[in-house]
């Protein structure tokens, strides 16, 4: 059997990335020209990496439940299907997105380079319904001033999380991409005493130690994302930026998780959107307001190459 190839997904953190949404019109002509971009987006990459040896530049190319029956057809991803809104105290929306362009580098002139390559390719195909351009904030904080992916997986434990193994042979070397952008209420947040916002997410926000268990609320960010199968943690890989505009006051951070299976997120964002048990929900959605949500479908760096126009 030929070895599979996966995309970038546990590629590792970096310091700035672009997060692109696209919707594809409706012409034939459109999906033409995402399937030339397949099989041309790793030689692309290498090319606009090559400027800077040690850029790190890389890019993750994903599709939605709908994009890929148009292009693909059957067979299809076992577990893929459009992105479900959760409602609860507040709401996890759900927001169209036929196509993920996940971009990252060491500077954002790589990953600027390459969205625009990218774009330019597509040409009037495509629309663009969503652009972040993320960046590292001190030592891996998010806006909220808090230590962001302390407790994400690396090396082979990243690989057994995020990337589908036996469960769906035909997609081995693939994996699953839920994108959500939070803006957050800053002003109300830094109204907040340092110690509630600790119990708040679980941490000390100085130092970013953990809470022991027994000493965190039950509703701590920390403790509501912890899910566990057959008695042992599940884990998703996450690369979560910062972004803002200080002119128009917008600061957030660009969710991102990839993972084996769509339903390891989906139960993470349950308990904190509805509660475990419901009503007890992730209190950091009373400052931070999800505006979009979508789930991709990431095949292997193999299949990509492998797409014919």
């Amino acid at each position: 059997m030929p070895t599979v190839i996966a995309q970038p997904v546990v590629s590792g953190l970096t310091r700035a990335a672009i997060f692109l949404v696209v919707t594809l019109k409706p012409a034939p002509r459109g999906d033409e020209a995402v399937k030339a971009l397949c099989g041309d987006l790793a030689s692309l990459t290498r090319a606009v990496g090559f400027r800077d040896l040690v850029g790190g530049l890389s890019c993750v190319m994903g599709f939605g439940s709908a994009t890929w029956d148009r292009l693909f057809g059957a067979p299809r991803p076992a577990t893929l299907h459009p992105f479900r809104e959760i409602e609860g105290k507040h709401r996890a929306v759900s927001t169209q997105g036929d196509l993920l362009f996940h971009i990252r580098a060491a500077s954002p002139d790589l990953c600027f380079e390459l969205a625009t390559q990218i774009m330019m390719r597509l040409g009037d195909a495509v629309a663009a319904t969503d652009e972040v351009h993320g960046f590292k904030y001190y030592d891996q904080r998010d806006l909220l001033g808090f230590v962001d992916g302390t407790e994400n997986p690396v090396n082979q434990e990243a690989v057994d999380a995020a990337i589908i193994g036996e469960e769906d042979p035909t997609f081995a070397g693939g994996s699953y991409v839920i994108v959500q952008k939070y803006l957050h209420d800053l002003k109300a947040w830094e109204a907040v005493p340092v110690e509630q916002q600790e119990r708040i997410i679980g941490r000390k926000k100085l130092s970013d130690i953990e809470f022991a268990d027994a000493a965190k609320a039950s509703y701590a960010h920390n403790v509501l994302t912890s899910i566990e199968e057959n008695g042992e943690e599940v884990k998703i890989v996450r690369d979560n930026m910062p972004f803002g505009e200080v002119g128009k006051g917008e600061f957030g951070t660009y969710f991102i998780g990839y993972a084996r299976s769509p339903a390891r997120i989906e139960k993470m964002l349950t308990n904190m959107f509805v509660g475990l048990p419901p009503g007890n929900y992730d209190r950091l959605l009373d400052f931070s307001r999800a505006v979009s949500g979508s789930l991709f479908f990431v095949p292997s760096a193999t299949f990509l190459d492998g797409v014919a126009a």
